[in-house]
């Protein structure tokens, strides 16, 4: 794999540890971005994120990174995988929160919702699920169908433009698992979390998925 620095953004709502552990396991140099100057040498930037719509906004902001990671994102065109609560950060706007969201995606975040009747779908969505990627897409490149990944969710992106959707899941309805809009890539589930099928994704954004 050709050596390039990831970025792992660490604003205080993500799982930057075992991001970190599952990049050394495939060979890729990261480094934790809890100042500018990390995002300003980075060839590729992950957005991991857990907890609520609203602290994760408000833990970037007062971060001092947002203004860097916009315009490596947005204006230098430097590729970006959310993760999780970071893929919901991409959209317009959550349900849970009041907070704008970074509007990279035109979408709003939405909460499952099931009948009363529904004993089989409680929220939050936690567990194994399969992501049905669409046809011919990099980042999910090299892995048969049924790939399994770990979700910990009770809010889904809900995407104004189906060619944002990279891949979906079911439960209980058919849901956004993974987005994309040009470098800007997002997936609801934890690849460092995913094992083989996990580390395989996140192998396929390091080798030059979207650059």
């Amino acid at each position: 794999m050709e050596k390039i620095l990831i970025a792992i953004v660490d604003y205080g709502t993500g799982n930057v540890g075992s991001l970190g552990n599952m990049l050394h396991k495939i060979g890729q140099e990261s480094e934790l971005a809890s100042t500018p100057d990390v995002l300003e040498r980075a060839d590729a930037i992950l957005l991991p994120g857990v907890g609520a719509f609203d602290r994760g906004m408000g833990n970037l902001q007062a971060s001092g990174l947002l203004e860097t990671l916009t315009r490596r994102v947005r204006d230098e065109g430097v590729p970006v995988l959310g993760i999780c609560l970071g893929m919901q950060l991409l959209a317009r706007s959550s349900e849970e929160g009041t907070l704008p969201g970074l509007g990279w995606i035109d979408a709003v975040c939405r909460k499952f919702s099931f009948p009363p009747e529904d004993r089989q779908h409680k929220v939050p969505h936690m567990g194994w699920n399969a992501v049905i990627p669409r046809s011919g897409e990099a980042l999910f490149a090299g892995m048969e169908p049924g790939a399994l990944f770990y979700f910990v969710h009770s809010y889904h992106v809900v995407c104004a433009d189906p060619g944002d959707v990279l891949g979906v899941s079911e439960y209980g309805e058919t849901f956004t698992s993974a987005v994309r809009r040009d470098n800007v890539f997002g997936v609801q589930f934890h690849p460092e979390k995913s094992l083989r099928f996990g580390m395989r994704l996140l192998r396929n954004f390091c080798e030059g998925v979207g650059r």
